[in-house]
């Protein structure tokens, strides 16, 4: 047998699965207990390195490295020959973290990721660390995993791999969350400084900031399997007073459906969207039709969302209200992004370490 045919040994399987967090409302407060840390925008990712062989895994347990090799490089590159660390991959755009740009990743032509990773190149966040070259960490407290991945980063000394903003006092994590959902961080993570690590479990904590805007409905889409409506397709005016599709909401109470769908389709007339109309199923939209059925921009609804990417809700809202005193030309960019956009652009704000200070310490 040869160097070449022996399997790396990597100090844990590469099928371990991250450690998760459970959704609460607020944050905990217990001082001295728990270590609260932004939830970064980014593709979660636990990196493996055994001598010169370095393995990326995704949160569902899929590799990553292909599409990435820039980041595979720069381990590979690192003195330390034995880790494994937990984090996220970030691709910073214009100053910012861009969700887009790591999607745009995913592409099945190797061509195309080369020439991506050299002009948006990635880097790592990390927040855990679950082996050093001494061996495996899981069963450590993550005080002292933090200690170790503290001196993990500053050995590195590359502005490619950074270690995670962290802080024990509830007033600096309240202040993360209320600037989050932005684009940058997702939220805020909370977790107790003497846990092990836990892989699988859904041992830490996670808040986001929910927030809600009035929406214009521009038009509506029927469930795959009857003619009554699915989901209600959401608009904003911009400051050329066009109407942009911004997100959807199918949170629809079953008794509700068919009288809401009488009403739809007794407003329904072209165009709907007078700027930016919805397409097909994309990464915006877990909807399995893409066929839509425009409507008069008549009706207000009020929707609670959690992140705003670009100027589009990032997942789907949840609808609350009817809003009858709202006239629709209120409804605006302003609710969900603090300033007016213009046609046809997006909003932009300012990069994690503006927000967060330097994300080294």
């Amino acid at each position: 047998m040869t160097t070449r045919d022996l399997k790396p040994d990597y100090a844990l399987p590469l099928d371990t699965a991250p450690m998760e967090a459970k959704s609460v409302d607020a944050l905990p407060d217990d001082p001295g207990h728990w270590q609260y840390e932004p939830k970064w925008d980014g593709f979660r990712c636990l990196a493996f390195k055994a001598g010169k062989a370095v393995e990326l895994r995704a949160k569902s347990g899929k590799p990553l490295g292909r599409y990435f090799p820039e980041v595979v490089a720069m381990l590979r590159d690192l003195e330390a020959d034995a880790f494994v660390v937990d984090g996220e991959i970030v691709i910073e755009v214009d100053g910012e973290l861009s969700f887009d740009a790591l999607q745009m990743r995913l592409h099945p032509a190797e061509s195309r990721i080369r020439k991506l990773s050299a002009a948006t190149p990635a880097r790592l966040i990390l927040f855990d660390m679950l082996a050093s070259v001494d061996g495996p960490l899981v069963s450590k407290p993550l005080s002292a995993r933090r200690a170790e991945l503290k001196l993990f980063v500053e050995a590195a000394r590359r502005k490619d791999i950074e270690l995670s903003r962290a802080t024990r006092r509830l007033t600096d994590a309240a202040k993360w969350l209320d600037q989050s959902g932005h684009g940058s961080t997702d939220g805020v993570v909370a977790k107790r400084l003497d846990d092990p690590y836990r892989p699988g479990e859904r041992a830490m904590i996670k808040v986001k900031r929910l927030r809600t805007a009035d929406c214009v409905v521009g038009g509506f889409r029927y469930l795959a399997d009857s003619r009554d409506v699915g989901s209600l397709l959401l608009g904003l005016y911009n400051d050329d007073g066009r109407l942009d599709h911004v997100g959807f909401t199918s949170t629809i109470a079953r008794e509700d459906r068919k009288d809401l769908t009488r009403r739809l389709e007794g407003l329904r007339a072209p165009p709907g969207f007078t700027g930016k109309a919805p397409g097909g199923p994309s990464r915006w939209s877990t909807e399995r039709s893409g066929q839509w059925e425009p409507v008069r921009p008549e009706l207000v609804a009020e929707v609670r969302f959690d992140h705003v990417t670009g100027d589009r809700f990032r997942h789907g809202t949840k609808f609350l209200r009817w809003r009858p005193d709202k006239d629709p030309r209120q409804c605006t960019f302003e609710q969900i992004l603090g300033q007016s956009v213009r046609a046809g652009t997006s909003a932009s704000f300012p990069a994690a370490r503006s927000r967060f200070g330097s994300s080294k310490g």
